[in-house]
């Protein structure tokens, strides 16, 4: 194990060299890589916090403390990309310089801007202190993945052979910002010790034969030395004695259930005068009057405390984190700016599956193309390449890819709830089925409901093997009640599916949302925002389940026609395209019995396959259509925000009141 960074290099000469291992592979193609065009945006792959050591066949690197950086180049051009979508070329002039002399006709490199203290430790203090006063000149760039390279897209080949053509293309150049993140060969658990003995943050282990993926895999894992995470800072406290600007930062996480910002404690340590002073700085326009945590501490803790917006984040190391979720003995390591406040949540450890059984390799074996692997077994895909969308040429195989990787986002909103299929049997440009019922569809793994409301047997998609084995049988959308199976006769929601004159330009759906809003909000209703994959936008309303379909649906029609009445030239409350001419229809059908509503992240049937994607409400105004996302892109999305947007709805339930029937009309 190195003593330091500026060891790395030189101890890999005590293990098989990276440009010795490159060169066994020249001979023969990569496998999995093919050509394509580079992509304008790659979003990180990241990793899964572990608490142990998994079996199998892993690598394992050093975790270095630093901001994460991806790295585009076209024809010597150069872009340094943060994991935000961010561009931080002209931060990092030197870096990009040493990338180009590297004379790549195109690539996607990915990596780690690092500050190294005297001791040779990556310092991430150190790293902002360097941004801050403007020198990047002493900022590393250690490389550890290449998904993409001079025409070739790498994504789908061995992480192993992927680094190793990244060893050989840095070990042809002498660049001295740029440092291949070299792998080491120990038992992990000595080489964790080791990194913890030198105070560095910990390890990433990346599964052997694991290709690359633009979101949260656990083919990546983190080892940590200690606990550490970024925390939204939401106040800070008078200065005591000599301190100067502040005495400490309160701190706060999002709940993972309810999306509530919940009080996380403390940290006053880890500071000095400059980087006190710099804070404070940052810290005194963000002041309010009321604190944004729903559990705010009180007595003596809650004196000479200023509230924040809560838009900055910390990164605090830690000992423990306390039974009601504050942190004990903090330590302040400098501030971020490369994430959302938004999804930051209690960064939990998970256990990693492991291989049983037979032996693998080291080389990944690729599965055979018309199968999608599934945590218990497979389903088999026919007709694999099939055209589903001509304008995309995306295939049934590489749609029914996209829901095996959305699962675990997609599930949830399925669950439990009736669901009706749009299937393409012969893709999007033939003949489209609505079919709510699963007879004569051979699915696996699906629920049969009795049709004692409907007239007809309904369906529940609760697993991962039925979804895939919806798509396998010509699926595209995925429609959802408003009600679950536990209780179908009360519905739980209600949705206004705002539905524009498609001559409207998309400022007028913006703004007919946000008037939308206004009104929900006025009446103490609070509401949840997902594009429509099309046009318009969908805005929810979780509900108590209370109330029968006829009586919910009236109260979202008169919302509607109030709404009509108030801007009749904005809003139509009647269907059909001659009464929205102009205007937008404020669709409340959907609310009735048996009326249904596409998935949040279900894919439609039109041109790109665009996808139903939860929003944040203060991002609607940057949104470009309800269309933003589709199949292909919407991973780039989910690394970043997870299921943030919607991360409070699971726990919001709110009544329709007498008053609220009143203030929109309605008699009783």
């Amino acid at each position: 194990m190195p003593r330091n960074l500026d060891d790395v290099r030189d101890f890999s000469a005590t293990r098989e060299p990276a440009a010795k291992r490159s060169s066994k592979e020249k001979s023969s193609p990569l496998t999995g890589a093919r050509k394509a065009r580079l992509p304008d945006l790659l979003k990180p792959e990241l990793a899964t916090l572990v608490d142990k050591v998994p079996d199998g066949p892993w690598s394992y690197e050093i975790k270095f403390d630093g901001y994460r950086i991806m790295a585009r180049i076209e024809h010597g051009e150069v872009k340094l990309m943060t994991r935000n979508g961010h561009d931080w070329t002209h931060k990092l002039p030197g870096q990009a310089q040493a990338l180009a002399a590297l004379g790549l006709e195109s690539a996607w490199l990915d990596g780690e801007m690092v500050v190294a203290d005297d001791q040779g430790v990556p310092d991430f203090q150190a790293l902002q202190n360097a941004f801050e006063a403007d020198r990047s000149e002493g900022i590393l760039y250690y490389l550890f993945d290449m998904p993409y390279l001079n025409g070739v897209d790498l994504r789908e080949v061995p992480v192993e052979e992927r680094r190793a053509a990244l060893s050989t293309v840095l070990n042809a150049n002498d660049q001295p910002l740029l440092r291949f993140s070299e792998s080491f060969g120990e038992e992990p658990h000595a080489l964790l010790n080791s990194a913890c003995q030198m105070r560095m943050e910990g390890l990433i282990g990346k599964r052997l034969g694991s290709p690359y993926v633009s979101r949260r895999s656990s083919d990546w894992i983190k080892l940590k030395c200690q606990h550490r995470q970024e925390f939204v800072i939401v106040g800070f406290t008078d200065p005591k004695g000599s301190r100067h600007a502040f005495g400490a930062l309160l701190l706060g996480l999002h709940d993972r259930d309810s999306g509530e910002l919940r009080y996380a404690g403390k940290v006053g340590t880890g500071f000095n005068e400059t980087t006190l002073r710099s804070i404070h700085e940052q810290l005194k326009p963000l002041q309010v009057k009321k604190p944004s945590v729903v559990n705010p501490p009180g007595g003596s803790e809650a004196r000479d405390v200023h509230w924040l917006k809560p838009r900055l984040l910390a990164e605090v190391a830690f000992a423990e984190m306390t039974r009601d979720g504050s942190v004990r003995h903090a330590v302040f390591h400098g501030l971020r700016n490369d994430k959302p406040a938004q999804g930051i949540t209690e960064e939990r450890v998970k256990t990693v599956k492991t291989t049983t059984g037979k032996k693998t390799t080291h080389k990944k074996t690729a599965p055979a193309p018309s199968q999608i692997g599934l945590e218990e077994g497979k389903v088999r895909i026919t007709h694999p390449d099939r055209v589903i969308d001509p304008d995309s040429g995306t295939t049934k195989l590489q749609l029914a890819q996209y829901y095996a990787s959305v699962a675990e986002w997609i599930l949830p909103e399925l669950k439990d709830r009736p669901v009706a299929l749009v299937r393409a049997p012969d893709g999007i440009g033939g003949e489209l089925f609505f079919q709510k019922n699963a007879e004569h569809l051979a699915i696996p793994g699906i629920t049969t409901l009795d049709k004692q409301l409907t007239g007809q047997p309904m369906m529940l998609i609760n697993n991962a093997e039925a979804l895939i084995g919806a798509v396998q049988m010509g699926t595209v959308e995925l429609h959802t009640w408003n009600a679950t199976s536990d209780n179908l006769d009360k519905p739980d929601r209600f949705v206004l599916d705002l539905d524009p004159d498609p001559a409207l330009p998309w400022t007028r759906m913006v703004e007919a949302t946000q008037l939308t809003l206004s009104v929900l909000d006025e009446l103490g209703l609070k509401a949840f925002l997902k594009t429509s994959g099309g046009k318009g936008i969908h805005v929810v309303v979780p509900l108590t389940r209370k109330l029968g379909w006829d009586e919910v649906k009236d109260f979202s029609h008169a919302i509607v026609s109030h709404m009509a009445n108030l801007l009749p030239e904005r809003f139509s409350a009647v269907s059909g395209p001659k009464n929205r001419v102009g205007r937008i229809f404020i669709d409340y059908l959907r609310n009735g019995l048996g009326a249904t509503t596409i998935c949040a992240y279900a894919a439609r049937t039109r041109e790109g396959l665009p996808v139903s994607v939860p929003i944040f409400r203060e991002e609607l105004a940057q949104l470009k259509g309800g269309n933003q996302w589709n199949v292909h892109n919407l991973h780039e999305r989910l690394a970043e925000v997870g299921d943030a947007p919607w991360a409070q709805m699971p726990g919001t339930r709110q009544a329709i009141t007498a008053e609220m029937r009143r203030r929109v009309g309605m008699k009783k």
